[in-house]
């Protein structure tokens, strides 16, 4: 069998996490949901998440600053960040410090499935 690249989901919003970790497994990838950014950082397979998808507005630590924390601390997982409430100023900062995608919620299989496949390009591409 195929290995499945391991997509996680951070989402404060049960609901949306969980459908969000469905269409992932839909979509044929391995897929696991965290409530917060901290419960994400302590996964004993940090390392094998070849994807990062992570709300922005969360209590605790935002999904840009847990981006910000992995890449300081020299974890580079490609990341998509999600929000129901896009501004430039903040997609701005998402391209600067790295993020593959911003999608904004409500989104499709198709366009979730586009950001993926972006990211899991990126992440081969830092690895050759």
């Amino acid at each position: 069998m195929a290995h499945k690249p391991l997509i996680s989901i951070v989402d404060d919003d049960a609901a949306f996490r969980n459908a969000t970790k469905g269409l992932a497994r839909a979509l044929g990838f391995a897929a696991e949901a965290f409530e917060s950014a901290v419960e994400f950082l302590k996964f004993g397979q940090l390392h094998d998440t070849a994807c990062l998808i992570a709300d922005v507005q969360m209590p605790q630590m935002s999904g840009l600053d847990l981006h910000y924390q992995l890449v300081a601390s020299g974890v580079s997982i490609p990341t998509i960040l999600m929000t129901a409430y896009a501004s430039d100023r903040m997609q701005a900062l998402a391209v600067e410090i790295g993020v593959v995608c911003i999608l904004t919620k409500p989104f499709g299989k198709d366009t979730l499935l586009g950001c993926i496949n972006s990211a899991l390009d990126r992440g081969q591409a830092q690895t050759v």
